[in-house]
């Protein structure tokens, strides 16, 4: 059979796509017609006619359900990119319809400035007329979803799992870390000489141990000869930390310096001055490979790496150089 792109474009429709998509999510045909409304012989004739178009069977029935066969999972990977693309493209088309230039869709870990955040939105719209979607979550759920096409790009840590040669990096600032808690508590530790032995058997509230500023709190009190804090509780989220160490007295965490700035603005928490020694690992901003970049992601990498490129700004350390 002699494969090519006006084959499969001719006869591939954004029906197809969809029943691809909906057997994976379903597991089964009779699940599938009763989720969109139809008969079982009209999904089971459209999947007929789908197999056609590729000229091999998609799905395998097993005990589990219907389970997609090598070419049906190249199928579901592809048909995932290309309805994501044409949500994109309407949103696009939505966008230059109601005056505005673009739409950007853009993830974003906890730690990173809300100072940068604000700025930089702010000069893409009044620059460029493009609005975006903020998402919030951690690298690890950030990732799948920009290579799943759902984000345009990512502002977050290069870990391995980012390292492939699918994406992109651009290194914007470093950070370094620093110890908070309640002001009166972080008070009475700036008297001190660092004293890691007394913070490590305080209550903790530390990110889940997956993350890469845990795994260097763990290792900087290891290097200390001690065993590393076990926290009282694991969150992400700067609302919920400040929550906790405003209510408890007891309480500690690291996160970075621009962040600790920003929390202890609020005039309830306090910054403790010990040097850690070490930097986080760089906030990087994170795209896909595309053969025409799109313009508005351009952009609003621009804007990042000249606010980052302020020696003065009230974020991190500076720009790292190119990443």
């Amino acid at each position: 059979m002699n494969w090519d792109a006006a084959r499969l474009a001719n006869r591939l429709k954004h029906r197809h796509l969809a029943l691809l998509l909906n057997i994976a999510r379903h597991g089964s045909l009779t699940r599938v017609a009763a989720a969109a409304g139809i008969s079982q012989p009209a999904v089971t004739k459209a999947l007929a006619e789908l197999e056609d178009i590729f000229g091999a069977p998609l799905f395998t029935r097993t005990g589990r359900g219907l389970q997609p066969t090598s070419l049906g999972s190249l199928a579901l990977v592809r048909a995932r990119h290309m309805l994501s693309d044409l949500d994109l493209w309407a949103r696009e088309v939505e966008a230059l319809h109601a005056g505005r230039s673009a739409h950007l869709h853009v993830g974003v870990v906890p730690y990173v400035s809300s100072a940068l955040l604000t700025a930089a939105i702010s000069r893409l719209h009044q620059r460029h007329g493009v609005t975006l979607s903020l998402h919030r979550a951690t690298t690890d759920h950030l990732v799948p979803m920009l290579r799943q096409h759902e984000l345009d790009c990512i502002i977050s840590r290069a870990t391995p799992m980012v390292a492939h040669d699918d994406l992109i990096h651009r290194a914007l600032y470093r950070q370094r870390p620093r110890l908070i808690a309640h002001g009166r508590l972080a008070q009475r530790l700036a008297r001190r000489q660092p004293d890691w032995a007394a913070v490590a058997a305080m209550d903790w509230v530390l990110p889940a141990a997956n993350t890469p500023t845990r795994q260097l709190i763990v290792e900087h009190f290891i290097r200390e000869e001690l065993s590393p804090p076990s926290p009282v509780l694991e969150a992400y989220s700067t609302d919920v930390i400040e929550g906790m160490l405003t209510m408890n007295e007891t309480f500690v965490s690291v996160v970075p310096e621009e962040i600790a700035r920003e929390l202890c603005q609020r005039g309830k928490l306090g910054m403790v001055p010990w040097d850690f020694g070490w930097e986080l690992p760089p906030i990087n901003l994170i795209r896909r490979k595309r053969e025409q970049p799109l313009a508005a992601e351009t952009y609003f990498s621009d804007i990042l790496l000249d606010l980052c490129g302020d020696a003065a700004a009230p974020w991190g350390l500076g720009a790292p150089g190119p990443g």
